[in-house]
């Protein structure tokens, strides 16, 4: 995690937590001559709407302006992280079983990096991925991203 990162998370939490929502990722990149700073957020329904952004957006805002953690000029972004969300932590993973799943592994498994799947089960740390043909067990520390995945 960058120093902007890690910053902004310790200032977005309290926000975030303090209206009832959860902090998913948080993303600063730069994207051809221009800095953006990308703020992720979700509730329990995975309902998001505008308002929810703004509210936090706002917030968040007076705070970096106060902090000031950011030597150059960015775009502030908060939205929902979609309906590919990244899966990091551990409640992630649970809500996602019985989902389809997108995981990149460090390693290979069994000859293969990526794996795309029904999540059957994520238990002590280690995730069954249902393909169309084969089972994996993949373990967390393994994984390289992951992330829901729609699958046509």
């Amino acid at each position: 995690m960058s120093k902007v990162t890690s910053i902004v998370t310790e200032l977005v939490t309290p926000i975030v937590e303090e209206v009832g929502l959860e902090l998913v990722d948080i993303e600063y990149k730069k994207e051809g001559s221009n800095w953006f700073l990308r703020v992720f957020i979700d509730n329990e329904t995975g309902n998001i709407d505008i308002d929810d952004c703004r509210l936090v957006s706002e917030k968040l805002s007076e705070k970096l302006d106060e902090v000031d953690p950011i030597p150059t000029a960015y775009f502030l972004e908060v939205s929902s992280p979609g309906a590919e969300r990244p899966l990091r932590k551990d409640k992630d993973f649970t809500k996602a079983v019985g989902r389809n799943v997108h995981i990149t592994t460090k390693e290979p498994i069994e000859g293969a990096t990526t794996f795309e799947g029904e999540l059957i089960s994520y238990e002590d740390g280690k995730l069954t991925v249902k393909e169309a043909k084969k089972t994996y067990v993949i373990s967390q520390e393994q994984i390289d991203t992951a992330r829901m995945a729609i699958i046509f």
